[in-house]
C-alpha cells in the first residue's frame, strides 16, 4: 500500500520539447492567419449574442441588427447597395451560386428565344479556379452548357478583346478572375467589362453577365464594381486574416440568378440557412481593414517579392510564372527544372518555411498545375514549381531565409533526379 502510494505521488517529467525553426510562413494565399482586431468583433456573438438573426426576440434582433451592419459596411467597399451582398460560406460556394444559379436563370431564357435545342453558352479562362472550372466542364460534359475556354499568352494574361470575341447570342455568362491565386497575374477585369457592357447596348440585350472570383485580389486592388462592371464578384474571409469558412457573393441588382441552397429563404432566398452572425462580422471588419491598408501593405510587400524574385532566379534552371509586373505585390511562382515541388517544399518545411506548389484546393491531387500547363509550360517544369505567398507578417529576414536554403535544397534534389533536362523543356512546345 506504502508503494502504490509513492508511486502515485511520484511526478512524472515533461516530455522533452521538440524545437522548430522560428516558422516563416508564406502560404498566404491559401490561408491567413484571423486579424486580432477581426477576431475582437466576431467575439461578442458568439456567447454574449447567441441568437438567430431571424427571430424576432430582442437577442433575435441584436443578431440582426449585427448582420445589418455587416452588409452595409461590406456594400460601403464595393460601392454597391446593401440588398447586392449574399453571404455564403466561403469562395468556392460562392463561385459556385455565380456560376451555377445564373445558368440555371437563364436555360428557359435561351430555349425560349433561340430554340428548343439551344443551351446556355459560357465563357471563361483556361487559368480560372478550380471552384469556377469543375462546375462548368461538368455541365459542359452533361451537354447543360455549351464552353468557351479562353487561353492567356506565356505569363498568364487574357485579352479582353479575346473574351469579347468569344461571345454568341446564346452566352450567359462570362467568368474571369481579378488575379490568379497560383501565378498571381492580374486580369483586366475594368476592360473586359466595359467591353460587355458595349456588346450587351448594341445587341439590346441583358446577356451575358460578368463575374470575377476576387478572393485573392481583395487585400491589395479596387474593389469598386462600377469601375470594375462586373454583375457578380466572389469574395473570401479566409483569404484576408478574417474567419475560415465564411464568404460572399456581389449581385448587382437585376441580375437574374437561381437558388441553390433552398430552406428557409435567407439571403434573398439564394442561400438558405441560419445566417453565420459572428463569421459575417469577422469578414466584414477584416475586409474594412484589408481595404484601409491595402495600399501601403502592397508597397511593403512589392518590395518584398521583387527581393525574393530576385533572389530565386539566381539558381539555374529557374523560371518565373506569371506576368513580372503585371500581378499580385504577394505572389512568388517560380519553377525549378529537374526536382519535384512536393519535395522542395517539404525540405523547406523543415527548415521552418512554409509554402505550396500550388492552390491549396487542389493539394489531393498529384497531378501538375492546370494553371502552369496554360502557360504553355511543360509537365516537368510544372512538377518542380513552388508559390511563395507573403503576407502581413512577412518579413525581410524571412525572406532571406528562404534566399538562403532554397538554392542548396535545389541542388541536393537534381543530385538525386533521374533526369537532367536542358531550358528548352521549359516550354510544352519546343
Amino acid at each position: 500500500m506504502k508503494q502504490q502510494t509513492k508511486d502515485k505521488n511520484k511526478k512524472l517529467k515533461p516530455a522533452k520539447k521538440i524545437t522548430r525553426p522560428v516558422l516563416a510562413y508564406l502560404d498566404n494565399a491559401a490561408a491567413t492567419s484571423l486579424d486580432k482586431r477581426v477576431l475582437k468583433a466576431m467575439t461578442p456573438y458568439f456567447s454574449d449574442i447567441p441568437a438567430n438573426p431571424s427571430s424576432l426576440h430582442a437577442p433575435g434582433q441584436a443578431a440582426n441588427a449585427a448582420l445589418k451592419r455587416a452588409r452595409k459596411s461590406i456594400a460601403e467597399h464595393l460601392n454597391g447597395h446593401e440588398d447586392e451582398v449574399i453571404f455564403c460560406s466561403g469562395g468556392t460556394e460562392s463561385d459556385n451560386l455565380a456560376v451555377l444559379g445564373t445558368i440555371s436563370a437563364a436555360a428557359k431564357f435561351i430555349k425560349t428565344n433561340h430554340g428548343a435545342d439551344a443551351v446556355p453558352h459560357v465563357i471563361t479562362t483556361a487559368i480560372e479556379h478550380h471552384a469556377v472550372l469543375e462546375p462548368l466542364l461538368h455541365l459542359q460534359k452533361t451537354g447543360v452548357i455549351e464552353l468557351s475556354l479562353i487561353h492567356s499568352d506565356k505569363e498568364g494574361l487574357i485579352a479582353a478583346d479575346d473574351v469579347i470575341s468569344a461571345v454568341k447570342k446564346t452566352t450567359v455568362l462570362i467568368s474571369v478572375m481579378y488575379a490568379n491565386n497560383e501565378i498571381g497575374t492580374l486580369q483586366p477585369i475594368a476592360d473586359i467589362g466595359r467591353g460587355i457592357l458595349k456588346y450587351r447596348k448594341q445587341n439590346n440585350s441583358a446577356y451575358p453577365y460578368f463575374h470575377s472570383d476576387a478572393c485573392q485580389a481583395a487585400g491589395y486592388l479596387d474593389l469598386n464594381v462600377e469601375k470594375l462592371h462586373v454583375d457578380l464578384l466572389t469574395l473570401n474571409g479566409g483569404k484576408i486574416y478574417g474567419p475560415k469558412g465564411t464568404g460572399l457573393l456581389f449581385v448587382r441588382r437585376g441580375t437574374k440568378i437561381g437558388a441553390q441552397i433552398l430552406g428557409g429563404g435567407q439571403e434573398k432566398g439564394l442561400r438558405s440557412g441560419t445566417e453565420n452572425v459572428p463569421g459575417i462580422v469577422g469578414l466584414a471588419k477584416a475586409l474594412e481593414i484589408a481595404q484601409q491598408e491595402r495600399i501601403k501593405e502592397s508597397t511593403r510587400l512589392t518590395v518584398l517579392r521583387d527581393r525574393l524574385i530576385k533572389g530565386l532566379l539566381k539558381i539555374p534552371k529557374s523560371r518565373l510564372n506569371g506576368h513580372p509586373i503585371i500581378r499580385l505585390p504577394n505572389n512568388v511562382n517560380i519553377s525549378f527544372m529537374d526536382i519535384e515541388g512536393e519535395a522542395a517544399m517539404l525540405y523547406l518545411d523543415a527548415k521552418g518555411i512554409a509554402c505550396s506548389t500550388g492552390s491549396a484546393c487542389a493539394s489531393t491531387s498529384l497531378d501538375p498545375s492546370h494553371v502552369i500547363l496554360a502557360l504553355g509550360m511543360s509537365y516537368e517544369a510544372a512538377h518542380g514549381s513552388l508559390r511563395f505567398s507573403l503576407g502581413r507578417q512577412t518579413t525581410r529576414e524571412q525572406v532571406d531565409r528562404v534566399i538562403k536554403y532554397l538554392p542548396g535544397i535545389v541542388e541536393r534534389l537534381r543530385l538525386i533526379s533521374p533526369v537532367s533536362l536542358d531550358m528548352s523543356h521549359f516550354t510544352n512546345n519546343q
